[in-house]
């Protein structure tokens, strides 16, 4: 990644940061609200994580790093912003956990040698220039046997494309999301991968936000704001449509209108 674009995503989430009180920062709505559907995912794959040092890339606001030092991990959190390791930091002493901070860049992907046993990431591929690059930096950075969860948006939706185009003042210019050919990337360098695909029937949400809603898609972040779903009024139309989704991302063809991709594996 170039040092101009390097530096307007540190800017636009340092602002997001400067912008974001710890008040409105959902720990557990992250992980355990029926909308998260892909932490909750994460979640079961991953186990028991006390004792396990884990290292969350792109940690951003805090959410994951905190969730998972509150479930006993060693957390090391890395991010492109300075604000944001802060904001994260600051969370983390709101719940009584350290976080370890290890700053990043988008230039050059040192993570350190056979340091952690999970590596998590949340909406971070999709920032990131060279994945290759940035893979290497994971496998080196996992111990023998380390896993790696890896969850980011998709390409292909045709919906969710027009919703980019429309939220330009929510996220990055240089956002680029993942394509199915990248899984080669993953399967070049490590030994085990493994993928998911999550959100088409449950998109519906993102319909009502627009059109019954009224939101505007520059006012609030729809991928936030399902965080802030009540599961009770929700999970009546909710709950269904995930059943649904369940059914048809198992199939080839319809995997390319998902939203997100779960990926995972080990090193």
């Amino acid at each position: 990644m170039n040092s101009c674009r390097s530096q307007r995503e540190r800017d636009f989430h340092d602002q997001w940061a400067e912008q974001t009180p710890l008040s409105r920062i959902r720990v557990f709505e992250t992980f355990e609200n029926i909308t998260a559907q892909e932490n909750r995912f994460i979640l079961d794959l991953m186990g028991n994580l006390k004792g396990m040092d884990l290292l969350d890339i792109g940690a951003g606001l805090g959410e994951s790093s905190v969730y998972f030092a509150l479930k006993g991990a060693n957390v090391t959190a890395n991010d492109i912003s300075p604000a944001m390791l802060s904001r994260c930091v600051e969370l983390g002493r709101k719940h009584g956990v350290e976080i370890l901070q290890l700053p990043g860049t988008t230039d050059h992907f040192d993570f350190g040698d056979d340091r952690f046993d999970v590596v998590y990431g949340a909406n971070v591929l999709h920032h990131v220039g060279d994945i290759g690059l940035f893979l290497n930096g994971v496998q080196k950075a996992l111990k023998p046997g380390g896993r790696f969860f890896f969850y980011d948006p998709l390409a292909y939706n045709p919906a969710i494309n027009v919703y980019r185009r429309l939220a330009t003042e929510v996220r990055t210019i240089d956002e680029r999301p993942l394509r199915f050919a990248n899984l080669r990337i993953f399967r070049d360098t490590f030994t085990e991968v493994e993928h998911r695909e999550f959100w088409l029937a449950t998109l519906l949400i993102f319909f009502k936000y627009f059109f019954i809603d009224r939101i505007s898609p520059n006012e609030d972040r729809y991928w936030k704001r399902i965080l802030t779903e009540d599961p009770a009024r929700l999970g009546w139309w909710f709950n269904p449509l995930i059943k649904v989704d369940n059914f048809l991302l198992r199939l080839p063809l319809f995997r390319f209108l998902a939203w997100n991709i779960v990926i995972w594996g080990r090193r």
